[in-house]
């Protein structure tokens, strides 16, 4: 049991490892830009192919539907339906690319109202915030898989096998949960001058100062994962991951490939 419960640590370890360094990436990084275009071209990507899948056809888009979700949710006013009655001729692409650049354009003219360097303090609480957040329950959910993975045993799997695969599903949920939270912070906050963007860093950077210092200690022998905050905890300390090595979640693909996006 014991050697078991250390091999679904080691799972956990690997993802760890992951997160660390992104948290790292930010921290140190001056610009914010690249990595918040990332993830907000990726969320808006998500939404519009609910509505417009790829590769479809007029027929198939329901796009009353979109313009309201954009509007109710991400306060974006766009004549979606307008743009494709006046067009001779328009392909799912050209819709996602008329969703993507007024996004941007949304997005920019925020940056633009309280300048660079300000917003880009507020970019980086709201992402650290999010992260350790969802970092948190992502431990709980792993908790609560290895309590329950000895059960696919009697459906003829092997639990190591799915417990990694479903550990690593539910690693790429969270890094997916962390995408849409910061681009609808970012994308729906309403600050008008640089006071303000000041003002929300040092909110959200009091509210997030406790769950700074999050760890993952090893499993007890129930099996059950501990979170606790560690003053003394030096993040940097954990094992960097290069860009172009094999990502620590399992996948095979390369680190910048893959879980390194976020970061």
């Amino acid at each position: 049991m014991r050697k078991q419960l250390l091999e679904y640590d080691d799972v956990a370890n690997d993802q760890r490892k992951v997160i660390y360094q992104q948290r790292n990436e930010i921290l140190d990084a001056s610009d914010l830009s690249a990595q918040i275009q990332s993830l907000r071209e990726g969320c808006f990507q998500d939404i519009v192919r609910q509505y417009v899948p790829p590769e479809s056809v007029e027929e198939q888009w329901n796009l009353p539907a979109l313009e309201k979700v954009l509007q109710d949710e991400w306060q974006m006013t766009l004549a979606l339906q307008h743009q494709v009655n006046a067009a001779s001729a328009i392909t799912d692409d050209d819709l996602l690319e008329t969703v993507r650049v007024h996004a941007n354009q949304v997005f920019e003219a925020k940056v633009t109202t309280v300048g660079d360097g300000n917003f880009t303090q507020f970019e980086r609480m709201v992402l650290l915030q999010s992260i350790d957040t969802n970092w948190r329950d992502h431990l709980s959910a792993l908790d609560y898989l290895r309590q329950g993975i000895h059960l696919r045993g009697y459906a003829q799997k092997q639990p190591k096998q799915e417990y990694k695969r479903e550990a690593f599903e539910l690693f790429g949920q969270m890094l997916d949960a962390v995408k849409n939270e910061v681009t609808k912070v970012l994308m729906t906050v309403r600050i008008q001058s640089n006071e303000e963007a000041e003002q929300a860093a040092i909110d959200m950077e009091n509210r997030a100062e406790h769950m700074t210092n999050v760890t993952y200690s090893a499993p007890s022998e129930t099996g059950e994962v501990q979170t606790t905050v560690d003053e003394n905890t030096v993040v940097a300390a954990m094992p960097r991951v290069g860009r172009n090595e094999p990502c620590p979640c399992g996948s095979g693909k390369k680190y910048k490939h893959c879980h390194g996006k976020l970061a």
